[in-house]
């Protein structure tokens, strides 16, 4: 590897996540791949038991080299660069169920991870999932990555945005029922999206980005046929936004806003509510659609898929999605770094 790359390259970190799923496994399938070394130097942040366990698993024949400080890493294909927490018998974790001490550990991992992005050791992060029912029953009362992410960094609402090839989709609501989030419709509430997703893709290097907004309602509610937030919320937040210089379209038929967007029309889609965008993207690639989070001091990626319980433990979980967030992760890293304002 050229000097020059390798002077390029971001330590991205990987919380291993909840260790009764797929997180080990589709972490060690992912870093026997050769080309993820190609513009990271991944470093997992979890426990050693739990990484072996995957490796006899999956049959994989990577050696596990232990770190105390991520400055110490090679970072080179075949070896697994770690940062061993020992904070969980991994023998003594089931496969596929909800447990306490899974829970547990995967919080902690996640805990130091972002103490060492914070201390400037690690880049970014690209996560393996959580259980909310697991995080639960050892007493973190936080609902998802992103909660605690916002949590541990002190950090509002921090925003996600979906990334499949070129369409990117960010959310007006995450973990709220539907009814829940169309009371979030409101005016200020999409004029301050607005504000925050333009800023958010100037900090990926995006200048002067093209942004659109999702209808609510069928066919974009039909002039008020088929709803009113389209005239009542929408339209008059689309209108504030570009008053304050953001180009802004909107709102558009959801059947047709997020094709709009894939095909090159616009640099990103405000989403409504949970469904409305996770449908989209994952429609064009499941494997392929990453989280990302923006706001943090730092890049989060993530998987976009559960700790698929059901197939925990047989070898056959599928690691292109841990491939493609640690992928964006080193892309997205220096950029961000770089355009954030705090």
């Amino acid at each position: 590897m050229s000097s020059e790359i390798e002077a390029n390259r971001s330590i991205i970190g990987i919380p291993l996540g909840d260790i009764a799923g797929i997180g080990p496994e589709i972490v060690v399938m992912a870093l026997a791949q050769p080309n993820v070394y190609q513009t990271a130097k991944p470093l997992v942040i979890g426990e050693a038991g739990a990484l072996r366990r995957a490796l006899r698993i999956t049959g994989l024949n990577l050696e596990l080299r232990i770190l105390v400080d991520p400055a110490q890493g090679q970072y080179q294909h075949g070896a697994i660069d770690l940062i061993d927490l020992a904070n969980v018998d991994a023998d003594q974790v089931a496969f596929g169920q909800v447990q306490a001490t899974a829970g547990r550990a995967a919080y902690e991992f996640i805990e130091n991870a972002v103490e060492r992005c914070q201390a400037g050791q690690i880049d970014a992060l690209a996560t393996t999932p959580i259980n909310k029912e697991a995080f639960k029953a050892a007493g973190v009362h936080d609902i998802g990555h992103t909660e605690l992410l916002g949590r541990l960094t002190g950090t509002a609402d921090p925003l996600t945005m979906f990334q499949v090839f070129n369409l990117k989709v960010f959310f007006l609501s995450r973990h709220v029922s539907l009814a829940g989030a169309i009371r979030l419709v409101t005016r200020q509430r999409v004029l301050d999206y607005l504000q925050r997703c333009a800023e958010a893709l100037e900090t990926l290097g995006i200048p002067q980005p093209r942004l659109a907004v999702a209808g609510l309602n069928p066919h974009g509610g039909e002039h008020g046929l088929f709803g009113a937030e389209e005239g009542r919320e929408l339209e008059p937040a689309i209108a504030d936004a570009c008053a304050l210089g953001i180009n802004v379209t909107g709102p558009i038929a959801a059947d047709s806003v997020f094709h709009l967007a894939l095909q090159g029309s616009f640099d990103a889609v405000l989403s409504l509510y949970h469904d409305q965008g996770h449908i989209a993207t994952k429609m064009v690639d499941f494997q392929r659609t990453i989280a990302i989070t923006l706001g943090l001091p730092f890049i989060r990626t993530s998987v976009d898929h559960g700790t698929a319980f059901d197939l925990a433990g047989k070898g056959v979980a599928n690691p292109l999605s841990m491939v493609e967030a640690v992928r964006l992760a080193a892309i997205y890293a220096p950029v961000y770094q770089q355009n954030r304002v705090d």
